[in-house]
């Protein structure tokens, strides 16, 4: 790019900004299920998320077989990495059961999570349950102080 670039961005192009934002990564801490059986396997997804760009760093845990990268690092490439070990990866599916409204309805429940956690479900698209108060119900009711005066 050379000076002669650097001063017209500088100058007033305006397009200074834009650059920037486009070079630089968020932050993020991207939690990975992937399946691995022993230590061999453990190392290969390691060496291969660690040597992402931007990686900070990796840790797992083979037990509940869970991956965190955290790193300046984009989710989708990690995952493509991550299956390039040609091992069964996939973003985390689990979230602490206290985080979802009904824990133990068929969608969230999920034998193989690790204790106190259930899948990640959203519930708005199973469905919704709407009340519908008819209002003539409540406007004869003795209880109401602004019913009708006729009776």
């Amino acid at each position: 790019m050379g000076v002669g670039g650097y001063s017209s961005d500088f100058m007033g192009s305006g397009n200074h900004q834009q650059y920037n934002m486009k070079s630089k990564k968020q932050f993020h801490t991207v939690e990975l299920r992937v399946m691995m059986d022993c230590e061999g396997c453990e190392l290969k997804v390691k060496k291969a998320l660690s040597s992402l760009d931007g990686v900070q760093s990796v840790e797992i845990n083979r037990r509940q077989q869970k991956v965190t990268v955290t790193g300046y690092v984009e989710p989708n490439k990690v995952l493509k990495k991550a299956k390039s070990t040609k091992k069964k990866a996939e973003i985390w599916p689990y979230v602490p059961y206290n985080m979802v409204a009904h824990p133990y309805t068929v969608e969230a429940y999920d034998k193989r999570a690790p204790p106190g956690y259930v899948r990640r479900v959203n519930f708005a698209a199973v469905g919704t349950v709407t009340t519908y108060e008819d209002p003539y119900t409540t406007m004869f009711s003795d209880e109401n102080p602004n019913a009708c005066s006729i009776m």
